[in-house]
């Protein structure tokens, strides 16, 4: 019988080994069946009118490089990962600039960017000099697609141009007590830093700065619970008119503020229903000025309008390595052409969202590594 097994097994071995690039349609076939049933995804669910699709998941550097068929074909035979794809070990922050999606890693001290129109992949920040980060979390891009990191253990705000080369850095320990995010301009003339605080600290603030030669301007809010007060302040975006939209995560609230950093009102506040928050982390704009905020502890972001209006929700907190779902998401962010991208710190993945009404094959993103068929 184990002779009989043993003749089967070799049969088998060479019929795929003679047609080999049958074996790789067939897996290929089985992706792409998967593919297709993550991308049904839509939200809002039936009956309402879908809004977004689910579009892809991002977590190796192979999900935009193109994979050599003999690569591919070791995987199938062999069920093991391609050796040349570097995976995200604890992504944190996103942003997109024409398609190339930066993301902060802090295990693994870089910002990763997956350039998914030029097919490439590579790393700022990680190469010995002034331009070396620690432990980087905020990050933004300006207009010019510059690259604004806030190093946490450096404690410093660095400056990079989108290809990796080091531009200026400033801040410092004296100028932050615990940096958590950076922000800035289209034009890059002003950067907003959030200096989170802490328990024993009272420096819950904005620091505000020329973005061209790193001076500090002025500081938007303080500890407190009042207007234009924080507590344990996380992110900030910018949306239409100037308008400044900081996550004040200890009093679970979005605060406004005009472009003069005059404060207009908040939205938001601590439970379970939907407009609520539990844990809100990071927070992104639309160009109609919709704003989109992160919660770790519902594993999902909730879209509202530029005055604070619930318009719906993406996401549910899981347990499961599936789309749509997380156990502890942190940073998103919306493209040019209306795309979300979301982030897992959990489960290492970015997962991309793009409006019903675009087709996969436009944008950016439309012709990269990950598309289907039908769109190419």
């Amino acid at each position: 019988m184990k002779t009989q097994v043993r003749a089967l097994t070799r049969v088998v071995l060479l019929l795929c080994i003679l047609g080999l690039s049958a074996c790789v349609t067939v897996q290929k076939r089985d992706i792409d069946q998967i593919g297709r049933a993550a991308r049904s995804l839509v939200y809002p669910e039936p009956p309402d009118e879908p809004r977004f699709v689910y579009e892809r998941a991002i977590r190796a550097s192979t999900d935009v490089v193109p994979e050599a068929d003999q690569s591919a074909l070791k995987r199938v035979l062999t069920g093991t990962s391609d050796e040349r794809a570097e995976r995200l070990s604890k992504p944190y922050a996103i942003v997109v600039h024409k398609g190339k999606i930066f993301v902060s890693d802090s295990v693994g001290r870089a910002v990763k960017v997956f350039d998914v129109p030029g097919k490439r992949y590579y790393r700022i920040g990680d190469e010995d000099g002034e331009g070396r980060i620690a432990k980087p979390l905020g990050i933004d891009v300006d207009g010019a697609g510059n690259l604004y990191v806030a190093d946490a253990t450096q404690k410093r705000i660095v400056v990079f141009d989108n290809e990796g080369k080091f531009l200026r850095k400033f801040g410092g320990p004296k100028m932050f007590d615990r940096l958590s995010s950076v922000t800035v301009t289209e034009s890059g003339d002003k950067v907003y830093v959030v200096d989170i605080g802490g328990v024993s600290s009272d420096q819950h603030r904005v620091r505000v700065f020329n973005g061209v030669t790193g001076e500090h301007l002025f500081d938007i809010g303080k500890r407190g619970t009042g207007p234009g007060e924080f507590n344990l302040p996380r992110d900030v975006a910018l949306g239409k008119d100037g308008r400044i939209y900081v996550v004040d995560g200890g009093n679970f609230r979005v605060q406004i503020f005009d472009k003069d950093a005059k404060f207009i009102k908040s939205f938001g506040a601590a439970g379970k229903q939907l407009g609520n928050f539990a844990r809100p982390k990071e927070i992104a704009t639309d160009r109609d000025g919709n704003v989109y905020v992160a919660d770790t502890a519902f594993g999902n972001f909730q879209i509202f309008t530029p005055d604070g209006e619930l318009l719906m929700f993406i996401g549910d907190r899981s347990e499961q390595d599936k789309p749509g779902g997380y156990m502890l998401p942190s940073g998103i962010a919306v493209d040019e052409d209306g795309r979300i991208y979301f982030v897992d710190q959990w489960f290492a993945r970015i997962d991309v969202f793009r409006p019903h009404a675009m087709k996969e094959s436009e944008g950016y993103l439309g012709r990269g590594p990950g598309a289907s068929k039908a769109a190419q």
